[in-house]
This record gives C-alpha cells, sequence and structure tokens, in this order.
C-alpha cells in the first residue's frame, strides 16, 4: 500500500484547467500543461490497495490499478508505464477520454470521492513519453501470416498492435485520409490534440504495421478478394451510421449530423480548410443530444464564436447524487459538467423537438420545441408548452444505431448481422465467415473507447489463436462479458 493513511489526508484533487476566457481562443487541450505532476504522487496515494479492487472490474481492460497508483507515489515513473502498458495498448487515449468506470467503481468512492485514477494515468503515459519509455516493440519473428483489419479506431489499432507484435503481418485499411477513426475525426482537438495519435501510429509502423488510407473495403477493394488475399481478417469499422430525426424541416441548409460537423473543424487543425464549410460563427447554434458528443458539438461551437449555444435533451435532467437504482460500483448516470458545459450556453431538459423552420432561402432559423413527461413508456407532450428557440445551426448527437459496413462490406462477404444491426460474431470474436472477426462498435454497438481497446485485444488473442492453434497474447473480455458498469 503507498500511503496507509493518504485516503484519509489527501483530499481528491483533479487537474487544472485553463481560464475559459483563454482555451475558447484556441484549439489547445483544456487542461494546463504539466499541472499533474506536482499533485499526483499523493493523489496515486489515496488508493487504499482494496484486498477486492473492484476498480479491475469498473474496468474492461483490467487495468492493474492498485500496482501502478504505488508506483507513481514511488515516483516509479519505469514500473509505473509497464504496468500500466501490459493492459492498455493506449493509455494516453483513455486517460484523456474515458468516462472512468473505474472511478465509479472506486471502494474510497462509497463514501468519499474516489482516486482520480483517469489523471494518474495520463500522467504516467504522459512521462513514460517524456522519458523515452514508450519504444516500438517489434516481434523477434514473424509467423508468416498475413491479417487485414478494417478501421483503424481504437479496437482496430489495438488489434492490429497486438497481432503484429505477436508476428504476423497487419495492414489496416482505414476509408478517410488519416488513421484514427472516430479519434481522429470525431473527438475535437481541445479534447484531445492528435500529436497523440500521431506518435502511436509511428510506434505501430516501426513495429512492422501497415496502414493503407483512403482505401473502403467494399467499394474500392472487393471484401470478399480481400479475405482470398489474407489469412484473417479483422473488422473494425465502428459503428457510424447516426440516428437520424424524422421531423418536418429536416431537410433545411443548417440541419446536419454531427458527424458532419465535428470531422470539419478536426480538419481545419489539420490545415486542410482554413475556416470549416460548416461553421457556428455568428449563429444560434442548436445542439439536439445530452451526451459526450453533444458536448464535443457544444465546445466547438464555442471555439467557432457561436452567437448563443444551446443544448437539448430528451431525458430529465440526472441527479447529483448516485441514483438508488444504480448503486456503488456500478456506473451511475449522474449530472455532468463537460469542459464544454464550463464555457457557456444553456442545457434544456425533458423537450423533444417538433419541427425546423426555414427562411424563404430554405436555411433553418427556428427549431419548435415541447416539454415533454415520460408516461406509460413513452414520452407525451405537456399540453401548452411548445415554444420555438432560435437556431440557425442544428447539430444532432442523438447517437449511432449501427455500422454503416452493411452498405458493401457486410454483403459481399455474407455476414449475418444480430438484432441490434450489428455484426453478429460468437464467444471467440468470429462471424460466421471462417477467418473473419469483428470487434469493436461494429460488433458491439456504440459504447466507449475503452471497450473498444478490450475487444480489439481480446480479438487479436482470438485471431493469433486461429492463424496458430494457440495465443500468449491476454484477452481481457469476451463478447458476452458486461461488466458492473453496463
Amino acid at each position: 500500500m503507498a500511503d496507509p493513511k493518504g485516503f484519509l489526508t489527501t483530499e481528491r484533487q483533479i487537474a487544472a484547467t485553463r481560464p475559459v476566457e483563454e482555451r475558447v481562443k484556441d484549439w489547445n487541450e483544456v487542461h494546463v500543461p504539466g499541472s499533474l505532476l506536482p499533485i499526483i504522487s499523493k493523489q496515486a496515494g489515496r488508493c487504499m490497495d482494496c484486498g477486492i479492487p473492484f476498480c479491475h472490474n469498473g474496468c474492461p481492460l483490467g487495468n492493474l490499478i492498485p500496482e501502478w497508483n504505488e508506483y507513481a507515489y514511488r515516483d516509479d515513473w519505469r514500473a509505473a508505464s509497464e504496468r500500466l502498458h501490459a493492459t492498455n495498448n493506449f493509455p494516453e487515449f483513455t486517460g484523456r477520454l474515458c468516462p472512468a468506470p473505474c472511478e465509479a467503481a472506486c471502494v474510497l468512492g462509497i463514501n468519499q470521492p474516489p482516486v482520480t485514477i483517469k489523471n494518474v494515468e495520463v500522467t504516467i503515459v504522459d512521462k513514460a513519453w517524456e522519458n523515452g519509455g514508450v519504444t516500438p516493440q517489434p516481434p523477434d519473428r514473424l509467423s508468416g501470416k498475413t491479417v487485414a483489419v478494417i478501421g483503424s479506431g481504437p479496437a482496430g489499432l489495438a488489434a492490429a498492435q497486438q497481432l503484429t507484435r505477436a508476428g504476423h503481418t497487419v495492414a489496416v485499411f482505414e476509408r478517410a485520409d488519416r488513421i484514427g477513426g472516430l479519434l481522429r475525426y470525431g473527438i475535437p482537438e481541445f479534447k484531445m490534440e492528435k500529436r497523440h495519435i500521431n506518435r502511436r501510429i509511428e510506434q505501430m509502423r516501426a513495429e512492422g504495421t501497415k496502414f493503407r488510407t483512403g482505401v473502403e473495403i467494399g467499394r474500392d477493394i472487393d471484401a470478399a478478394g480481400l479475405r482470398r488475399r489474407y489469412d484473417a481478417v479483422v473488422i473494425a469499422a465502428g459503428a457510424t451510421t447516426a440516428r437520424d430525426l424524422p421531423v418536418p424541416g429536416r431537410e433545411l441548409n443548417g440541419v446536419h449530423q454531427a458527424m458532419e460537423y465535428l470531422p470539419l473543424s478536426n480538419k481545419v487543425q489539420e490545415g486542410d480548410y482554413v475556416t470549416s464549410p460548416i461553421s457556428a460563427e455568428g449563429k444560434h447554434v442548436v445542439v439536439i443530444g445530452g451526451g459526450d458528443t453533444g458536448a464535443d458539438c457544444v465546445g466547438t461551437a464555442h471555439r467557432q464564436g457561436a452567437a448563443s449555444v444551446t443544448q437539448l435533451e430528451i431525458m430529465p435532467r440526472p441527479s447529483d447524487e448516485r441514483p438508488a437504482h444504480q448503486p456503488w460500483p456500478t456506473f451511475p448516470m449522474t449530472y455532468k459538467v463537460t469542459s464544454a458545459h464550463e464555457e457557456g450556453g444553456e442545457r434544456v431538459y425533458a423537450v423533444n423537438t417538433v419541427r425546423f423552420e426555414g427562411d424563404e432561402d430554405g436555411n433553418v432559423q427556428w427549431l419548435h420545441l415541447v416539454e415533454v413527461e415520460f408516461v406509460d413508456g413513452k414520452f407525451e407532450p405537456k399540453p401548452g408548452s411548445e415554444r420555438r428557440i432560435p437556431a440557425q445551426l442544428v447539430t444532432l448527437a442523438m447517437g449511432f444505431t449501427g455500422t454503416d459496413a452493411k452498405n458493401g462490406l457486410v454483403e459481399q462477404l455474407g455476414l449475418e448481422l444480430d438484432a441490434r444491426g450489428n455484426i453478429a460474431r460468437d464467444e471467440h470474436f468470429a462471424t460466421n465467415l471462417d477467418g473473419v472477426f469483428t470487434a469493436g462498435d461494429a460488433g458491439r454497438g456504440q459504447s466507449l473507447i475503452v471497450w473498444a481497446i478490450a475487444e480489439g485485444r481480446s480479438a487479436a488473442r482470438a485471431v493469433d489463436r486461429y492463424l496458430t492453434g494457440a495465443s500468449t497474447l491476454p484477452a481481457p473480455i469476451r463478447p458476452t462479458d458486461r461488466a458492473l458498469t453496463v
């Protein structure tokens, strides 16, 4: 145990954020650079080294949290990094983007603020990069087997890195112009600067992984032909079919899916555009959807100079405290204020969009909404509560309904889908077609980055066993697993 009295003597302290008036003028990460290092040792010392560390169960990756907390407390960054990377290929991604179900499962969190696990994690990996402790790990020998990975999000990258390190020749196919999937074009720069992706890609290149961008399997390359060329295929194409809003006025100019809006602002940061083709500058912006993607739209609109930002959510406002029906150590649905919400805007709960109203040129100008209440299993409008709010740019951030790999890839391979429209797979991540596996949101449905990495690692083990008859790669989960946080 790092500090036997740490949880009694040290209060929870998290990373400091830059002033709102400063950070909304740029796209850099919102946290003060270097602010964690002076406090992280004591924060790691709050870990109680529990006899049963429920944080392990809260994390789909099974991260060895008490172990690297102790090493961080003792400033042994090399050992902390080794323990951290033993279960997680990309802790700088999860340490910035994961909602931290491990913290919700922390035993200390029963009656005190939990350990700042995310902050310790990201400090360890950032320190490792700074010290040159993250290096390529090429295989000692090659197996002679080839694997194609379709999709370069966290699941695809995790599977590719594990399989490359196992000695297989791996090629990652990505339809976008850059590697990273939604990490690259769905996550705004102010949440994670893309340099973190770039240096991981360089590490993977040095290990032997090949990358093919601008190639869509099922359109540019026949999927069945790809299967014949490779000994195994891993489909990690994500769940990118966005849920739409079929109400009058949906066709008006200025109503966009979040994943039409967010990638363009990221492309500005990459230097592809001077200004975004879809900009919030000077406009009244409405974001429909109260989740993380909606918050990303809010933060992006602030940085583009929106006149106002309003975020709508059909569900009632969550409670500030853990609900009784979501007891520890489950992940509670509580009221969350992200960095984007700190920057301004209004959040409106328990409302539903009725229609959009436009001007004579077909541009959206108003959004009509109505207050709703949950009655007999469905949302019912409250009589007399309809009103309109100004809306010159609307983004739809209502989640995803499944993979769009159904448009070509699934048909060409003859893959089966499950009842939710995801690619069906068995307990070994295998589809109905021999040698074809699926991992991440394409098979699981929309989920968390930490689940995507866990699935990529587990699918890699399944593929390794398929190719060689045995595997020493770790497998944190099976497709049927459901952690306490789900």
